[in-house]
């Protein structure tokens, strides 16, 4: 993998010189631009020469240094636009990020830029917290998001704007430690292709000490659920974020699945298994599978003590898997010249050599296709395939449960997920009380 200081001085170079510098480091359709207020308009745009400062806050939810990697390239837009000085500000996890913002934005003090989870949407815009950017996007022309891909795009916009930029962007794909195949048996180069094949393979890998698979709970129990609603055919909830589907005969079927594994199969753990633990055990040859966002690719590479694999998640009627990770979003109640500043630098963050080097420094999938084309991406996956895994997994995922009043929803459902994995609940109970809880939480929302 690339040193930080190669990488800083790749990033460092114009967007017209970026494609010299290629040695590697280490479902919707896109709307049509709709005018729309960017924010304030009682500001002057910024004058070339007047100082303009920006907070910029943001969350990491993955292994490895990544504080450093986002100050690198912050201070490496600042150097290309000097009069534009980014304050990098880590909020912690996507959780406290999402905290701090909504209290920036109650007390009229918010950040101007910040990468959140791109589920906050309808939250933020509940909040009325943030700008549309279909005005700045005008400006790039009509072909700027094609570049981008669809299932990302798909938890950016409602109603016929683009309220976010994809930025540090996954999905969930399976892990598997190639010598615990060969020693169980399994072709190690071939992860399970279905849900039975899972269940089996899982049988053979579990011995004393070592789990056949882990799934993590905390934190995301939602996002797990929603591969196996996705696998069985449906997502979660409206594309309005006004309705979701929780108590289904597929859900109920999917969750009793994942139930089975831990307290009726016994091939991974009981209970609620933290988010952080399940790299750390496959690291550490706890465990021989596991699900968990492509994000910790990098980290898991660089740390793994053995060959390890890559694999689609296994399907029962079909491939899937939701999206996952953060956007970049503009706030409202900031000064024009401010939206447009921060404008620039989600540019920058997701210019394409630039997404490309992202993708390979810490495992994200880069959320553009140009991405893909780049020299220094081609030369990288050549190298290390699996990081082609979760790009090409794309083509069967869908957006992530995203609705207004978010934060209660997701609770809901994931309260009663625990409460199946931890406590013995029975699917059919514990769906049919998230769904009755979700749809009082949306109660306000289909008036």
């Amino acid at each position: 993998m690339r040193s930080l200081k190669t990488t800083l001085i790749c990033l460092a170079l114009s967007s017209a010189m970026l494609t010299a510098c290629a040695k590697p480091a280490a479902n919707g359709t896109a709307n049509a631009p709709t005018p729309a207020p960017a924010g304030s308009a009682t500001t002057e745009p910024a004058k070339k020469d007047e100082k303009v400062e920006l907070t910029f806050y943001y969350p990491i939810a993955v292994g490895g240094p990544l504080t450093a990697t986002i100050e690198g390239m912050a201070q490496e837009f600042t150097k290309l636009h000097p009069n534009i000085t980014v304050k990098p500000v880590y909020t912690g996890s996507y959780a406290d990020t999402t905290v701090k913002t909504q209290a920036g934005v109650q007390s009229k003090t918010p950040p101007d830029v910040a990468v959140l989870l791109s589920t906050e949407l309808f939250s933020l815009l509940d909040m009325n917290a943030i700008v549309p950017l279909d005005d700045f996007i005008a400006k790039e022309g009509n072909n700027y998001l094609s570049d981008f891909y669809p299932s990302f795009m798909a938890n950016s916009q409602t109603g016929g704007k683009t309220y976010s930029i994809p930025f540090q962007r996954s999905t969930i794909v399976l892990y598997y430690n190639k010598a615990m195949f060969k020693a169980a048996g399994l072709d190690p180069e071939k992860a399970p292709q279905t849900w039975t094949e899972m269940r089996d393979y899982a049988k053979k890998l579990t011995k004393d000490g070592v789990w056949g698979l882990e799934i993590p709970v905390s934190g995301f129990a939602y996002w797990m659920l929603q591969t196996f609603a996705l696998q069985n055919g449906k997502n979660l909830m409206t594309e309005d974020g006004k309705k979701v589907m929780f108590n289904t005969p597929e859900n109920i079927e999917g969750l009793q699945y994942w139930s089975d594994l831990a307290m009726k199969d016994k091939v991974m753990p009981q209970g609620v298994t933290e988010w952080g633990t399940v790299p750390s055990d496959f690291l550490e040859g706890k465990t021989a599978m596991m699900y968990h966002t492509t994000g910790n690719l990098s980290n898991v590479k660089k740390n793994a003590k053995f060959d390890f694999g890559v694999g689609y998640l296994p399907k029962n009627k079909s491939f899937g898997s939701p999206t996952g990770g953060g956007n970049f979003y503009i706030f409202k109640d900031i000064d024009k010249k401010k939206q447009e500043a921060a404008w620039e630098f989600v540019k920058f963050m997701t210019e394409t050599e630039r997404a490309a080097q992202w993708s390979i420094d810490t495992g994200y999938v880069a959320v553009k296709k140009s991405a893909y084309e780049t020299e220094r991406m081609k030369k990288y996956v050549a190298e290390f395939p699996q990081a082609l895994v979760a790009r090409d997994q794309l083509q069967y995922a869908s957006a992530e449960l995203s609705t207004h009043n978010n934060g209660k929803v997701t609770k809901a459902i994931s309260d009663q997920v625990q409460a199946v994995l931890t406590d013995g609940a029975t699917p059919a109970e514990a769906l049919k009380k998230a769904q009755e809880e979700a749809d009082k939480a949306l109660a306000p929302f289909n008036k």
